[in-house]
């Protein structure tokens, strides 16, 4: 398979600073999920563009590190990761600068530092980390 596409969509109403959106994945796995300003950079309920993007990126990242340890011989019980995503304001507008994420792992038969070794290729080759242009930092262990 050379290429697969998804989408999502969204649809503002009202202005940037009182508006709201609602976001739909093509899968329906989620639809009208709301978001707001009040929600980015407030403690409104609901979510925001960084949390959904930490969300792909710690499913991303465990995906990738599946697949890896599985050519390694190593078959996850658990691969568990948070990522946290900062976004800062820069030269008057806003950008994602920093992303950590924080992996604990249950992976029978394997050696800490192999273990690392894994989750940093898994890193590095991850298409989220690769689409973000930002610093991207793991701390694993083996729980």
């Amino acid at each position: 398979m050379a290429s697969k596409t998804r989408s999502a969509q969204s649809v503002w109403t009202g202005s940037g600073m009182e508006g709201s959106g609602k976001l739909t994945a093509e899968s329906g796995a989620f639809t009208d999920l709301g978001y707001s300003l009040g929600m980015r950079f407030g403690d409104a309920s609901g979510t925001n563009p960084e949390e959904l993007i930490a969300a792909a990126h710690a499913g991303c990242f465990n995906m990738a590190l599946a697949v890896g340890l599985g050519r390694e011989g190593h078959t996850p019980d658990e691969l568990r990761t948070r990522a946290n995503v900062t976004v800062e304001k820069e030269n008057g507008g806003w950008r994602v600068t920093k992303v950590v994420l924080d992996l604990t792992g249950k992976v029978p038969g394997m050696s800490e530092e192999d273990f690392v070794k894994a989750a940093e290729g898994a890193k590095a080759g991850c298409p989220i980390s690769k689409l973000l242009n930002a610093e991207i930092s793991l701390n694993a262990k083996l729980g």
